[in-house]
């Protein structure tokens, strides 16, 4: 895990009000209110000081791509901010021996992309905890190596999350294939998009598109983003191990 280098609380606040001014402006240019997008900051590799640094500065949605890691995250927030309450994303994939540490400790799932996951989350979400709100995630550019329901199977599987019991159906997650220039992007989120309008004609409830990191915010918000994902430019470029 990464040490936390920023440890200036003004360090903080100046990347947090960059990308809030970053966001607001790509709303504008999409001529949407900027209340319609949240900033969901990615703190995966990075330390609990760096999520706490980021909360002290007024950041409270929070993504982990890495379960135990994020957990341990979760518990050591809730100590040291016992009156802070942040919410936790989980953003990463997911296998069956990790729902139940998924289901006790987050609030949202943005990675889920088959029935079996859900229905674990499910079973195994307590009973004093809120329902999940969970995200599909959909493998917008068919790529065979990449984690997502297809296209066409994402539709039933929507459908069957809403029938269950302790999970609430907010939307759409997608990571599109990295492509050159601002319409080639605008058009690869959209393919979500319209994925997105068609749950809603159909009947069912989402409010959610989670789309869009740090070097492509800008096209995700023009194509509809609700919830934007962003990690290097809240914390600066991770190094990894390795």
């Amino acid at each position: 895990m990464n040490d936390y280098t920023h440890n200036s609380g003004d360090d903080a606040l100046k990347r947090l009000q960059a990308v809030r001014q970053r966001t607001d402006a790509a709303c504008h240019q999409a001529r949407r209110e900027t209340h319609t997008v949240s900033v969901l900051a990615v703190s995966k590799t990075w330390p609990a000081a760096a999520v706490h640094g980021m909360a002290m500065a007024g950041q409270t949605s929070f993504g982990e791509n890495y379960i135990q890691e994020g957990v341990d995250k979760v518990v050591a927030l809730r100590a040291l901010l016992p009156d802070q309450p942040l919410v936790w994303h989980c953003i990463g994939p997911i296998q069956s021996n990790k729902t139940k540490l998924v289901a006790e400790h987050f609030d949202w799932v943005h990675s889920v992309d088959r029935l079996k996951i859900a229905q674990r989350l499910s079973e195994q979400r307590p009973p004093h905890l809120q329902a999940l709100q969970v995200c599909v995630q959909v493998n917008i550019d068919q790529a065979a190596t990449k984690s997502g329901s297809s296209l066409g199977d994402a539709t039933a599987l929507a459908q069957q999350i809403h029938a269950l019991p302790n999970l609430v159906l907010r939307g759409i997650m997608c990571i599109p294939d990295p492509v050159e220039g601002f319409d080639a992007q605008v058009a690869a989120f959209e393919r979500a998009t319209a994925l997105f309008k068609q749950w809603q004609q159909a009947g069912l409830a989402v409010d959610t598109l989670s789309m869009g990191m740090s070097g492509d915010m800008e096209a995700a918000i023009s194509a509809g983003s609700t919830m934007v994902r962003v990690g290097t430019a809240l914390f600066g470029a991770r190094q990894y191990a390795g």
